[in-house]
C-alpha cells in the first residue's frame, strides 16, 4: 500500500465522513445524505424592489441560510476552513439542473456560454488580504468551470463598508452607496455581456443591488444575481 492511501485510510479513521447536515456517517469526504441534500435545495427565484429591477433582471438562492448551509458558509468565511468546499460543491451539483432549467440562462446553456461571464461581488482588498480569500469565489470557481462559465474580477469595492449585519434597508442603501465600480481598463469585458453576478448570502439584495448598478454602468446588457444561499423564503 502506498504513503498516500495509509495517509488518506488514516484520515477516515481519524476523521470519518459524515453528512453536515444531520451527522449521519458516510462512505467520502462532501457527502450529503439523499434526503437532506434533497431538503436543502431551495432553488428560487427571490423578490426584488422596483429600485432593484431596475438593474437586476432577475435574481436566484439556491439554498436557504440556515443549517447545514449556513454552517458551511460561516465555516469558510470565519474559520477558514476549506475542507467545507467539498459539501458545497456536492449541493451545488444536485442544484444545477433546477437553476439552469428556471432561470434565464436556460436559453443560453442550450446556445452558448461565450456572452456569460461570471462576477463575484468583491471583498475591501484590506479585508481580503485579512481573510485571505473571496469566499463567494471558492464557493462557485469550480463548479461554474465545470458548466464552462468564465469568472473575471471586474468589479472593486473603492471603500470599506460597515457590516451589513443589524442595519436597516436605508442604511445598507446609504453604507453600499457608490461603494463599487469597473475599472477603466476592465470596462471594455463588460460592454454587451450578460453578467451573472455572484454572492455567497443575499439578504437586502442592496450589495447586489450597487454591485449591478457599476456593471450596467460600465455597459453590462443584463445582470442575473445568483446567490449559494438567501433568507428570504
Amino acid at each position: 500500500m502506498s504513503l498516500r492511501r495509509i495517509y488518506e485510510a488514516l484520515m477516515l479513521f481519524l476523521y470519518p465522513p459524515h453528512c453536515p447536515a444531520c451527522g449521519n456517517y458516510l462512505e467520502r469526504h462532501g457527502a450529503w445524505c439523499a434526503d437532506c441534500l434533497a431538503r436543502a435545495n431551495a432553488v428560487r427565484r427571490l423578490r426584488m424592489t422596483l429600485e432593484e429591477r431596475e438593474v437586476v433582471t432577475e435574481a436566484w438562492a439556491l439554498g436557504i441560510y440556515d443549517g447545514a448551509l449556513k454552517m458551511l458558509v460561516q465555516r469558510l468565511k470565519y474559520q477558514k476552513r476549506m475542507a467545507t468546499l467539498p459539501y458545497v460543491q456536492t449541493f451545488l451539483r444536485s442544484v444545477e439542473h433546477d437553476f439552469f432549467q428556471k432561470s434565464l440562462l436556460a436559453a443560453q446553456k442550450t446556445n452558448s456560454n461565450a456572452t456569460l461571464l461570471a462576477v463575484p461581488v468583491p471583498l475591501y482588498h484590506k479585508k481580503e488580504q485579512q481573510r485571505g480569500f473571496n469566499q463567494t469565489e471558492l464557493l462557485f470557481r469550480d463548479w461554474l468551470a465545470a458548466h464552462g462559465i468564465a469568472m473575471e474580477r471586474l468589479l472593486i469595492r473603492t471603500r470599506a463598508t460597515r457590516p451589513q449585519y443589524g442595519l436597516s434597508k436605508d442604511e445598507r442603501k446609504e453604507n453600499m452607496r457608490g461603494a463599487f465600480l469597473v475599472p477603466e481598463e476592465k470596462r471594455r469585458d463588460v460592454q454587451g455581456r450578460d453578467i451573472l453576478l455572484l454572492d455567497d448570502i443575499y439578504t437586502t439584495g442592496v450589495t447586489c443591488a450597487e454591485c449591478a448598478r457599476a456593471l450596467k454602468t460600465a455597459g453590462a446588457r443584463r445582470v442575473i444575481v445568483l446567490a449559494l444561499t438567501s433568507g428570504q423564503k
